[in-house]
């Protein structure tokens, strides 16, 4: 448990629910990442190819590892406290720069990219290790061994970032393998041994929240993108049907994401006897695919409304199909996770999806995206009904037995 007895030090309260909320030091920055997500589906938009989706996967993995490891350790540590901020703005600041060098992370600018980035992952690492000196020793120890961790992935970034192309996408690819395996291995480290879960207590609900205004973000970059592309078009029938349409996807997938999971999601954490475990692997790996998808989506809302009669393009097939059922995939895989049972509103959907693959070669653009969000919609509306559903069955259990 965390140390509250010590005078000085940095530890986030725990005396009521709501100082478990994200601070505003948090909320601030998080806009960096606003940023971010905007030069990352511009960048793909333009380059969507094999070649283009792999730079994009790096990098998306890349910025969602460097947020979640700061939503960890600001689980622990008060925003409110000076030094906190300071590493927060010091992060917004390095932030700024890797989010810059984006568009060109795989060409003149990858040292910039790759210097930000091993800055950010080592420095707060670090900074963690100082901020704990005092209290929680064996968190201590735990980033102590995430430092190492993060400073041999470095090596393959700095190394990559000085290559050529090919090179640097296997040399980041390494890199980022070797950062997303670490916490399975327990961020083992040979004379510093493993981590172990039962040191990761953590606040489901800060956890919970901060992975959802995450999400929310990505969401506001689908529907900047896809304001800022209408607003260039003329005012007419189809842009008007277009537009409405992909708002319509934008609010089906908020809908399957916050209508449901955020609060059992807090409470899986919070009753766990493994609270880190759950939190790793509920948080840190499965939104990945959730984020993946709704990036896909903006991309191709984006294509929808250039090219909306474009008949048996596969590039924008994939990116209309692709988006929706990837983030479908990392909602089953949260949802199922948190309550160990599968939901098949999403398993049909995900059939959905697939199914118009076949009729790729023979509809437009726009048709296969309004087809799309038919599917999304039908999921959120099915798993409405069914909670809704099983919220009246529990009420009338609850009178017959008199609870």
């Amino acid at each position: 448990m965390r140390n509250e007895g010590e005078a000085d030090h940095w530890l986030r309260p725990e005396e009521a629910d709501e100082e478990q909320k994200a601070g505003f030091p948090e909320l601030f920055f998080d806009l960096v990442f606003v940023f971010a997500m905007i030069q990352l589906s511009h960048t793909l938009a333009g380059h969507f190819n094999v070649s283009g989706l792999l730079e994009a996967g790096i990098v998306a993995l890349a910025l969602w590892w460097v947020w979640i490891h700061t939503a960890w350790v600001t689980n622990w540590l008060d925003t409110n406290r000076m030094p906190v901020r300071i590493m927060l703005f010091v992060m917004m600041f390095a932030a700024l720069l890797m989010a810059s060098a984006i568009p060109e992370a795989f060409e003149h600018k990858g040292l910039l990219f790759a210097v930000a980035y091993v800055t950010m992952q080592v420095g707060r690492s670090l900074f963690a290790v100082y901020a704990f000196r005092d209290v929680l020793p064996n968190v201590r120890d735990t980033f102590k061994r995430i430092a190492c961790w993060f400073a041999l992935s470095g090596i393959f970034w700095i190394a990559g970032a000085l290559a050529e192309h090919e090179a640097r996408l296997v040399c980041w690819a390494i890199a980022l393998a070797l950062e997303y395996i670490a916490p399975e291995l327990a961020f083992f480290v040979p004379g510093l041994g493993r981590a172990s879960p039962k040191d990761w207590n953590v606040s489901g609900t800060h956890m919970a929240e901060r992975c959802g205004l995450f999400m929310m973000i990505c969401l506001g970059e689908t529907i900047l993108s896809t304001g800022r592309n209408f607003s260039e078009l003329p005012f007419t029938t189809l842009p008007v049907v277009i537009f409405s349409g992909a708002f319509a996807s934008t609010v089906a997938m908020w809908w399957i994401y916050f209508h449901f999971g955020h609060e059992r999601a807090a409470h899986e954490i919070e009753t766990s006897a493994k609270p880190g475990e759950v939190a790793l692997h509920v948080f840190t790996y499965a939104h990945l695919p959730v984020m993946a998808g709704i990036v896909m989506s903006a991309v191709a809302e984006e294509f929808m409304l250039s090219e909306p009669l474009e008949q048996g393009n596969i590039q924008h097939a994939l990116a209309i199909i692709g988006g929706p059922f990837v983030f479908l995939g990392g909602n089953l895989w949260v949802k199922s996770a948190i309550t160990r049972s599968i939901p098949w509103s999403h398993v049909g959907g995900l059939i959905a999806l697939l199914g118009l693959g076949l009729f790729v070669p023979y509809v437009q653009t726009y048709v296969l995206g309004t087809a799309a969000l038919i599917a999304l919609a039908s999921v959120a509306a099915i798993e409405y009904l069914l909670i809704e559903k099983g919220s009246r069955d529990g009420e009338e259990i609850g009178e017959q037995t008199g609870e």
